[in-house]
């Protein structure tokens, strides 16, 4: 006889899962990122992370032209660890005023959108160009391409479906650029270390997310080289991560693609 127990069994909280990037991935913070990388290794037990890789960082610290970087990038990548283009400069250097943009601009990062403002043909072409450098230096392909400062003008998303990337993300979703098809929703657990306001702020976000009922099925944390600045951060995200690992199971954005979605 059917009981229908099945029905009425708790969700595992095993079943949710954990995605945890380092973003601005760059030889320009080489040392930084080194830090975040061994850290997260060591909570998650291995390089079981996503890593943002920005070209040439504010114009000033290109990738094919940082040989032993490359080098540890490709080390990185050949581990296991998912490398997502992430822009180009990293740097916004369009005129929003007169935009709605131009809100988003001000407030929402500190001049870093670099693809809040771009028209679709050089959205494009950064795409491609960073994807290329990104590819030559990790000896594969990118697992897809998220904005600076997940900001991303119309432009930047006609561009997204053109250059045909298996994964996108923003503040609040992963999707499909191809198909526009969300495969997880909420926000993103991140730090901020520019002001010491900012930082409370993020401080009190992520206690909350460690506090809060195991409700969104994929919860994406993301750390910065800036983080490293100050140890207050450092100890959070130790907590961070090390409380939220305890409860979910540690997955890949590819894990969020369906069967047969997968970029070859």
């Amino acid at each position: 006889m059917v009981t229908g127990s099945r029905d009425h069994t708790p969700e595992d909280p095993r079943d949710k899962r954990l995605i945890v990037s380092i973003h601005d991935v760059s030889p320009a913070f080489a040392e930084p990122i080194e830090r975040l990388a061994e850290t997260i290794g060591e909570i998650l037990g291995g390089p079981r992370f996503a890593m943002l890789v920005v070209p040439d960082h504010w114009g000033a610290a290109r990738l094919d032209r940082a040989p032993a970087f490359a080098r540890r990038l490709r080390g990185w990548a050949d581990a296991g660890v998912e490398m997502f283009l992430h822009g180009w400069f990293h740097r916004d250097t369009s005129d929003h005023r007169g935009t709605a943009a131009a809100v988003k601009a001000r407030y929402m990062t500190a001049g870093e959108g670099e693809f809040l403002g771009l028209s679709a043909d050089e959205a494009e072409s950064r795409m491609r160009r960073g994807r290329d450098m990104v590819e030559q230096a990790i000896g594969g392909p990118v697992a897809g391409f998220i904005a600076p400062a997940w900001l991303y003008g119309e432009g930047a998303k006609q561009a997204l479906k053109t250059c045909d990337f298996a994964l996108a993300e923003d503040h609040f979703r992963v999707w499909q650029p191809a198909s526009g098809a969300v495969v997880a929703k909420g926000p993103v657990v991140t730090w901020a270390s520019r002001s010491t306001a900012r930082t409370a702020s993020s401080l009190a976000v992520a206690a909350a997310a460690c506090a809060l009922p195991d409700w969104l099925p994929t919860l994406r944390v993301a750390v910065h080289p800036g983080d490293v600045t100050k140890e207050s951060l450092m100890t959070s995200i130790d907590r961070t991560i090390r409380s939220l690992s305890a409860r979910r199971t540690v997955a890949r954005y590819a894990d969020l693609l369906p069967v047969g979605g997968r970029a070859s």
